[in-house]
């Protein structure tokens, strides 16, 4: 199935208009992790675009084990599962400030829809290798929208 562009900004401001129906008392529908803490899980997806050396990169074999098996069910047009397994940099153990995190995470948002899908179209990703401008798209908005889901936004 074919997702919305999240380069385009009815697209991206869709996803903020979502998240800004979230409040610190939201409620899972599945899974374990808090909202705060699904936030600062999705700003780790930014991060590591905007702030690679927060995050080592995988190294040897983990990162023939992501780029083959991992990316496919990222990048492609499948949706996730839930509560699929999370890489140990995107798992958030303690509590998050809910309205600095859902600050953060707009505004990467934002910034992404500005620089537009021509700035990320050969773009290398941090796990993953070079992905075309479809498949930036389609990884991140697949993941906000699954984890907006997960808490009925």
């Amino acid at each position: 199935m074919p997702y919305p562009n999240i380069f385009q900004r009815e697209v991206s401001d869709a996803i903020i208009g979502r998240l800004n129906t979230l409040t610190p008392e939201s409620q899972r529908l599945w899974g374990k992790m808090t909202v705060d803490r699904m936030l600062a899980h999705c700003n780790v997806a930014y991060e590591t675009i905007y702030e690679p050396d927060k995050h080592p990169k995988p190294k040897f074999p983990m990162n023939l084990i992501i780029r083959y098996l991992v990316k496919p069910v990222v990048v492609g047009d499948k949706p996730p599962r839930k509560s699929s397994p999370t890489a140990p940099q995107f798992i958030i153990v303690d509590e998050r400030d809910f309205e600095r995190e859902r600050t953060r995470l707009i505004e990467y948002i934002r910034r992404t829809q500005e620089l537009g899908e021509a700035e990320f179209d050969g773009k290398e990703s941090h796990s993953f290798g070079v992905l075309n401008k479809t498949q930036w798209s389609n990884m991140l908005y697949k993941h906000l929208d699954h984890h907006l889901q997960q808490f009925g936004a």
